[in-house]
C-alpha cells in the first residue's frame, strides 16, 4: 500500500511540473500582454526570475511609451542582476536612469549601476579596468545623493575596491623585488606609497625598498657605489624611525652597519686614488 501511495504521489508531483510548464508556455507564447505583465511580476516575486527574464525582455518593446514602461524595465534590470549578469545589469541601471531621470527609483538604479561595476571587478591578478569604473560610479552617486542611506555602503565598496587596486600594485613592485630587478622594484614600491600612503604594506614595502638599495649598491659598477649606498644608509634610517617596532629592524641595523663599512672603504681608496692623481 505504502509503495503505491508513494508512486501516486510522484506521478501527481509529476503531472503538476508538466502542467506548470505547460502553462507557462502558453503565457509566453501568447498575445495578452496584461496577463504577461502579471505573470512576469508573479515569478520575479517568487524568485523565479528565469521564468521572469524572458517576459519582461519581450514587454519592453510592447510597452515602451505607455505607464508601464518604466516597470517592466526596471524589472528587467533586476532579472538581469538576479541572474548574475553585472554588466548588462548595470548597463540596464544606467539606463533606466537616463531613460527615467524623475523616477522615484532613479537613485535606487543609480546605486545598483554602481554595485554592478563593483560585483564585476576582477580579482587584483587581473585587469581592473571595472574596479576603476566602480569607483568612479559610486563617487558619482555620493555626489548626486549625499544624504542617501546608502553613502555608507558606497564608502565601504570603495574602500575594498581601492584594497584591490593597492593589492595589485604592491603585488606587482614585489615580483620585480623577487626577480632581482632592484631599481625597477624600488621605483614601484616608491609609487605604490605614493598612491596608497596608507597602504597596510607600509612595513613590508619600506624593508623591500632598503634591501633593494642595498643590492642595487652592492652589485653597481664602482662609480655608482659611493652614491647607492648613501641612499641605503637614507632608507636605513627611515625605515628605522618609521617602524621602530619591526621585526625586520635588526636586519636594517645590520645592512646600516655594512654599508656604513662599505662606504668607508669607497671613500678612503677614491680620497686615496685623487691624493696620488693630485
Amino acid at each position: 500500500m505504502f509503495k503505491k501511495a508513494y508512486s501516486a504521489v510522484i506521478i501527481l508531483a509529476i503531472l503538476m511540473v508538466f502542467a506548470g510548464c505547460s502553462k507557462y508556455q502558453r503565457v509566453l507564447k501568447g498575445n495578452d500582454f496584461e496577463r504577461k505583465f502579471d505573470m512576469a511580476k508573479v515569478y520575479y516575486d517568487n524568485g523565479k526570475y528565469q521564468k521572469a527574464f524572458p517576459l519582461f525582455e519581450e514587454l519592453i518593446t510592447v510597452f515602451r511609451g505607455t505607464s508601464k514602461a518604466e516597470d517592466v524595465y526596471y524589472y528587467y534590470a533586476y532579472c538581469n542582476y538576479h541572474l548574475g549578469d553585472y554588466m548588462l545589469a548595470g548597463y540596464h541601471f544606467d539606463n533606466f536612469v537616463r531613460t527615467f531621470p524623475r523616477s522615484e527609483r532613479a537613485q535606487d538604479g543609480q546605486f545598483m549601476n554602481a554595485k554592478c561595476y563593483f560585483l564585476d571587478s576582477a580579482e587584483p591578478t587581473l585587469d581592473q579596468a571595472s574596479t576603476l569604473k566602480a569607483i568612479d560610479e559610486l563617487q558619482l552617486f555620493i555626489n548626486k545623493y549625499p544624504e542617501s542611506p546608502k553613502v555608507d555602503e558606497c564608502n565601504d565598496l570603495m574602500d575594498r575596491l581601492r584594497f584591490k587596486l593597492e593589492t595589485k600594485a604592491y603585488n606587482g613592485a614585489k615580483l620585480y623585488y623577487r626577480l632581482g630587478e632592484y631599481k625597477a622594484a624600488i621605483f614601484a614600491l616608491q609609487n605604490t606609497l605614493k598612491e596608497f600612503p596608507d597602504t597596510k604594506f607600509s612595513e613590508e614595502i619600506g624593508y623591500m625598498i632598503l634591501r633593494s638599495s642595498y643590492l642595487l649598491a652592492d652589485n653597481s659598477i664602482d662609480e655608482k657605489k659611493i652614491e647607492r649606498f648613501e641612499q641605503t644608509l637614507q632608507e636605513c634610517n627611515d625605515f628605522i624611525e618609521k617602524h621602530p617596532r619591526s621585526s625586520d629592524v635588526k636586519n636594517a641595523e645590520n645592512i646600516k652597519e655594512d654599508s656604513k663599512r662599505q662606504l668607508d672603504k669607497l671613500k678612503t681608496l677614491r680620497d686615496g686614488i685623487q691624493e696620488h692623481k693630485g
